[in-house]
C-alpha cells in the first residue's frame, strides 16, 4: 500500500532543486515520416526503477494513406508498454495477439526469453488524415524473471485506476500508487501514471517507492521557484518528499519509478539482458530466421516482411 493515501499534500512542498537527481533533455531521432525524442537511456542515467527506454513517439500528422509501419522485430528480457494521447496502433506479435490500442488504453507484452511484434498503422485509420502521439516504454525484468515465457495483456482505459483531488487526475497505467493497483501483470515493484494538472494544482509524488521520475508532456512544472517545461524528465533523490506545481498553463505528466534491480542491464538494439550471452545468442537467433523453431517467430498475421539485425 502507498504511504500516500490522497493526492492532496498534506504539508509544505518539502522539495528543493537539489532533490533532483539527474535532469535529462531527451534526444531527438527521425523514424521517417515522425520524429520521437528519446529520454532513456540516457548518457547520465540508465534506468529509473525498472524502466530501461522511454519514447515520446509524435506529435506528428498523417496525410491520407499514410501511417506508421513498424515491421515485425525480437524482443527479449523486457517487456514493453505503449500508452497513446492521440491515434492509434495495430499491434501484432508472435503469440498471435492482434490487438488495436486507443488513447488511454496500456499495452503491456512480456518478452522474457523472446517475443516478436510489430505496430503499424491500420488500414481503416488510413483512410482519412489523422494524428499520433503517445509514449512507449520498455520495463527490464527481474534476473530470475528474464526467461519467462512471453505474454501479452491488453487493458482498457476503463479499466485503469483513476485518482483525482482538486486539480489533479492521475490514470495508473502500470503497479501501484496511493493506494491503488492497476490491472496489469507486474514483476516487481513499479509506478507509471498519466498526470494531469491545472494551473496552479500541486502534485506529490508517491514516497513509498525507491526511483521517482517526472517527464513534462505538455505545459511546465516549478520545483523550488525553476521551471520545467515540456520534453524534460527529471529523476529525484531517492528519499526525498517531492510535491511540483503546475505552471500557468497546467501541465500534462508521466510519473514513473519502483524498485532499482540488483544488476547491470545490457542493452543492445532491441535486446535487454543481465548476461551478454543471452545477448549474443538472441542476435544469432534472429539472423538465423528459423521462425517457430527456435526463440523467434513472426506474428501469424504479419508475416510478408521483418526488421533485419543491424
Amino acid at each position: 500500500m502507498s504511504w500516500n493515501p490522497a493526492l492532496e499534500p498534506g504539508c509544505p512542498d518539502a522539495a528543493h532543486l537539489d532533490s533532483i537527481e539527474t535532469l535529462i533533455i531527451p534526444r531527438a531521432h527521425d523514424l521517417g515520416g515522425f520524429e520521437v525524442r528519446r529520454a532513456l537511456p540516457a548518457p547520465k542515467r540508465q534506468m529509473v526503477g525498472p524502466f530501461i527506454f522511454f519514447d515520446q513517439a509524435g506529435p506528428a500528422e498523417f496525410l491520407t494513406g499514410k501511417g506508421v509501419d513498424v515491421r515485425p522485430h525480437p524482443h527479449i528480457g523486457l517487456a514493453t508498454v505503449t500508452y497513446l494521447y492521440r491515434g492509434e496502433f495495430q499491434h501484432r506479435d508472435s503469440l498471435g495477439s492482434n490487438q488495436t490500442i486507443l488513447p488511454g488504453a496500456v499495452n503491456w507484452m512480456v518478452a522474457g526469453r523472446g517475443v516478436t511484434h510489430s505496430e503499424r498503422t491500420s488500414l481503416e485509420t488510413r483512410k482519412a488524415p489523422h494524428s499520433l502521439y503517445g509514449i512507449q516504454t520498455w520495463v527490464a525484468l527481474p534476473a530470475d524473471r528474464e526467461e519467462v515465457a512471453p505474454s501479452f495483456e491488453h487493458h482498457a482505459k476503463e479499466a485503469l485506476p483513476m485518482i483525482e483531488a482538486e486539480g489533479v487526475s492521475v490514470r495508473l497505467i502500470l503497479g501501484r500508487a496511493y493506494g491503488e493497483a492497476a490491472p496489469a501483470s507486474m514483476f516487481s515493484e513499479t509506478f507509471y501514471a498519466d498526470v494531469g494538472l491545472e494551473p496552479g494544482a500541486r502534485f506529490p509524488l508517491p514516497d513509498d517507492h525507491e526511483d521517482r521520475g517526472l517527464y513534462v508532456v505538455e505545459g511546465s512544472v516549478s520545483i523550488a521557484g525553476q521551471e520545467f517545461g515540456a520534453g524534460q524528465m527529471m529523476v529525484f533523490r531517492p528519499g526525498d518528499r517531492i510535491t511540483v506545481a503546475a505552471g500557468e498553463a497546467g501541465a500534462r505528466l508521466m510519473a514513473l519509478g519502483g524498485a532499482t534491480l540488483g544488476e547491470q542491464r545490457y542493452i543492445w538494439w532491441n535486446f535487454v539482458s543481465s548476461s551478454r550471452d543471452r545477448i549474443e545468442a538472441a542476435k544469432e537467433e534472429w539472423r538465423r530466421g528459423a521462425w517457430g523453431q527456435g526463440l523467434f517467430d513472426l506474428p501469424p498475421d504479419d508475416r510478408g516482411e521483418f526488421i533485419p539485425l543491424p
